[in-house]
């Protein structure tokens, strides 16, 4: 069974299978599992989150989120921790994307697109090049302090992503900053097919909020329920 990415909200950095549980009983079906990260520590180990991951039966689905950048790389993380979603954040070779499709039709494929003040045209080119062969796409937020590509906790202007629905022919996913405060308004100005969240629902512990991800996923659900009307 494929993932459905049209009302899609995923819920990104889950810490164990206490926290996994917590999500899945607050109505997260998508929970993103970050994995083999080129700076920052991973929330948790390949062996705990191919546990968690193993568990999940549609429509409950374990995304890996990785910066791997070689179509064998990718088949093997997804293979080892039990996932058919990869979220590719990092560069990677166009020719690469074209291998693990082709190699596994079963792994579907979401490719970020890091929105920056300078960089439309870049992303208006791989959007071309990418659509035949990813299943979406999912914006998020360069952050030029730290010069991290994404999961920075901060907001982009929200008519780049808008621009990037209304290209792609393929889903998109907003992130990027985005919290229980916000996210109606990013959906109604965006329009995307689905919205990804990690620290805007965790506490000061680092640990997703089961009040903060209830009233994440009441205010999204009433913006896409918005949008229908």
């Amino acid at each position: 069974m494929k993932p459905n990415f049209q009302n899609f909200i995923q819920v990104a950095g889950v810490i164990d299978i206490e926290e996994a549980n917590l999500l899945l009983d607050s109505e997260i079906n998508y929970l993103g599992f970050p994995l083999r990260l080129p700076v920052n520590k991973e929330d948790l180990s390949e062996e705990v989150a191919s546990k968690v991951i193993k568990n999940l039966m549609p429509p409950n689905y374990g995304i890996v989120i990785s910066y791997s950048n070689t179509a064998k790389e990718i088949i093997e993380l997804c293979d080892k921790v039990g996932s058919k979603i990869i979220q590719l954040h990092g560069s990677i070779n166009i020719d690469e994307v074209k291998n693990l499709k082709a190699s596994r039709s079963d792994i579907s494929i979401i490719k970020s697109l890091v929105v920056r003040e300078d960089n439309f045209d870049k992303l208006t080119s791989l959007i071309k090049e990418l659509e035949p062969f990813v299943d979406a796409f999912i914006t998020d937020t360069y952050d030029p302090t730290t010069r991290a590509s994404g999961a920075t906790g901060k907001t982009h202007d929200w008519k780049i992503s808008k621009k990037i629905v209304e290209l792609s022919s393929k889903p998109v996913i907003l992130a990027g900053g985005l919290n229980p405060t916000n996210v109606y308004e990013a959906i109604l100005k965006v329009n995307p097919a689905g919205v990804d969240v990690h620290t805007g629902v965790e506490n000061k512990l680092g640990r997703k909020d089961k009040l903060l991800v209830k009233q994440f996923v009441n205010e999204t659900k009433k913006a896409f329920k918005k949008l229908k009307m």
